[in-house]
């Protein structure tokens, strides 16, 4: 059920309003004036407001900024309910980023079709683009869409990086976000002496190079093509917009984010606690379920002993050890080209 916040000051209209928008099916919240909505909306996250313009104590427009501010807030669908009156003053609340208005006085259906077109509209950025096939571009076609963004233009025109070649140094500014389209690419921090750990690896489907952007710095690590590799490239101006504009294109790469925050927490205990051979079977535990996904028949994991090695936070003699080991117990087959895992289960024990 989606939640609608209604701010209206004045009792008649907001209760009759909060009627039928309960008879058409929406849970309903509603205020007597903008600083009570603020708080109501801070409290419980509606998924569209409506909100009359002159009000006490903060008036629509107050509202409209703060809900623009307000990270918890931002990218909410926002209508706008004004006197005839007022309407010479609509313009600096569509410039303040609303969605649409409704004049007073307005018939129920109005009010309905225009909530459902809005709330339809900002539905079109779901949670399930394949971004390994097309999915890139129907996300940002939709985020595009969803936000009025005109300027959005991205350059799709795929980018060829032969394997080695570094995409973006430690330093350099941000200036587009990444997106790997075929191919692997990784991102390293390297110590004084040239010694490199692997602190990210992108495949297929994965964006890179958003955190310099989302920090506004310039780039905090390196990121080198692992093969041969086709990549998307939006500018940081676009990005920035889709971001700033958009709750649901934002949520997307929060997540991303914390899930990167969440594998390094993971690499740090692995490396402050665990064995090398459990930090070993780990790895290949991993990536074995990365390769499966792409290619469940016959997954291969294409990495060269040096940058599993820099992956896992160890030396390539120490890595080669223990993937003899590994091949002698028969969970592993090595070929002078790839790793196989042969008994993936075998890499969970608890024991290494």
């Amino acid at each position: 059920m989606k939640t609608i916040l209604l701010i209206e000051d004045n009792d008649f209209i907001r209760e009759n309003t909060a009627e039928i928008l309960e008879m058409a099916g929406y849970a309903v919240l509603t205020a007597e004036n903008g600083k009570l909505g603020i708080e109501k909306a801070l409290a419980t996250r509606p998924d569209l407001v409506v909100c009359d313009i002159m009000m006490p104590v903060l008036d629509g427009y107050g509202v409209l900024h703060i809900f623009n501010q307000n990270p918890q807030l931002t990218g909410i669908p926002f209508i706008f309910l004004t006197a005839k009156t007022e309407r010479a003053d609509l313009r600096r609340g569509m410039e303040l980023g609303a969605d649409d208005y409704l004049t007073k006085p307005f018939a129920d259906s109005e009010l309905l079709s225009a909530i459902s077109s809005r709330l339809a509209r900002f539905q079109h950025l779901r949670p399930d683009y394949d971004l390994q096939a097309d999915g890139l571009h129907e996300f940002l076609a939709d985020a595009r869409r969803v936000g009025s963004l005109a300027g959005l233009s991205a350059d799709r025109k795929p980018h060829s990086v032969p394997r080695k070649q570094i995409i973006y140094a430690e330093g350099d500014e941000a200036t587009r976000l990444y997106f790997v389209q075929s191919g692997r690419v990784k991102t390293v921090k390297s110590t004084a002496h040239g010694k490199e750990l692997i602190t990210g690896l992108g495949q297929a489907g994965d964006f890179f190079g958003y955190k310099a952007l989302l920090e506004g710095t310039a780039h905090h690590d390196t990121a080198v093509a692992v093969e041969d590799s086709v990549l998307l490239y939006i500018p940081a101006d676009d990005f920035t917009q889709l971001v700033s504009r958009n709750a649901e294109v934002s949520q997307q790469f929060v997540r991303l984010l914390a899930g990167r925050v969440r594998e390094q927490e993971e690499l740090l205990l692995d490396m402050a606690y665990n064995s090398l051979r459990k930090r070993v079977a780990d790895t290949l535990r991993r990536l074995h379920a990365q390769q499966s996904a792409l290619d469940p028949t016959d997954p291969q994991i294409h990495l060269s002993r040096d940058d599993m090695a820099a992956l896992i936070g160890t030396a390539p003699e120490s890595l080669s050890r223990i993937l003899s080991e590994f091949r002698q117990d028969g969970i592993i087959e090595l070929n002078p080209k790839f790793i196989r895992v042969v008994q993936p289960y075998q890499l969970q024990r608890a024991n290494w």
